[in-house]
């Protein structure tokens, strides 16, 4: 199925604890969020803009053709910027965005247009994003590692750090997962990439947050508490790696150079 017009928004703040001016990082002689521009304008999206919170990230992507809006710096998160950004471009209520993070300079845009596709095929949901399969132990324990659920439909029924589903009669640390008994249970990564519906990205903002968002720290179970419906697309792959610390950078280097 064909894609509609979609835009891609890339939220980007200049300040990070883990990683000064993370932004305007150089990956193989570009700003990393030039980087992400230039991969998720090879997908099917008609337009690719940076919301940034900095002149100096405005700035380093129109010296290199990417177009990029200045939003507020006192944003609470990047939906807020996302939602301004919105307002900035006049896009239409029932046009559709995709988020893509700025700290992904490996994005692959044939998720990008999965994701955005979500929203054509699924008009009950008001939010898409991706998933994949874990395939190990030490993942499914990791609370930084985020993990969904799905219901019979394919949209999200829970997101968490703890390892869910839980297998109450597994042994502690097994992958029970791969006992054929548990086919269709397998548990599934969350991959951070959103599309809106631009009508509910404005709206979402004001949604008073949820008590599970508060507790997991994962703002897309503000939806969810709402009654708001996330499809979610299911890739067999795990996504290349994001950046957010210098090690990280480091690898992406490696990664690119190679």
């Amino acid at each position: 199925m064909s894609t509609a017009p979609f835009t891609v928004l890339i939220p980007a703040r200049l300040a990070s604890t883990r990683l000064p001016d993370k932004p305007l990082a150089d990956i193989a002689g570009l700003p990393m969020v030039v980087r992400v521009a230039r991969r998720a304008a090879e997908s099917a999206a008609a337009r690719c803009v940076v919301a940034a919170d900095d002149a100096r990230i405005v700035q380093a992507c129109q010296a290199h053709g990417v177009q990029a809006l200045l939003t507020r710096s006192d944003h609470p998160s990047g939906s807020d910027r996302l939602a301004e950004a919105c307002e900035l471009l006049g896009l239409d209520d029932g046009g559709i965005v995709v988020n893509v993070q700025g700290d992904e300079p490996l994005i692959d845009p044939r998720l990008i247009d999965a994701v955005a596709a979500l929203l054509q095929a699924r008009p009950q949901a008001a939010m898409g994003t991706a998933a994949h399969p874990i395939d190990s132990v030490q993942d499914f324990a990791n609370p930084n590692v985020v993990k969904t659920v799905l219901d019979a439909q394919g949209f999200a029924h829970y997101f968490s750090r703890a390892p869910i589903p839980h297998a109450r009669d597994a042994a502690p640390g097994s992958a029970w997962w791969r006992e054929p008994r548990a086919q269709g249970l397998a548990p599934l990564r969350h991959i951070g990439i959103y599309s809106y519906r631009v009508g509910f990205l404005r709206r979402f903002p004001q949604l008073p947050p949820a008590p599970t968002e508060a507790l997991e720290s994962l703002e897309q179970l503000r939806a969810l508490w709402h009654g708001h419906r996330i499809a979610v697309h299911v890739t067999p792959h795990a996504p290349g790696p994001g950046v957010d610390t210098p090690a990280d950078l480091e690898r992406v280097r490696a990664l690119l150079a190679a």
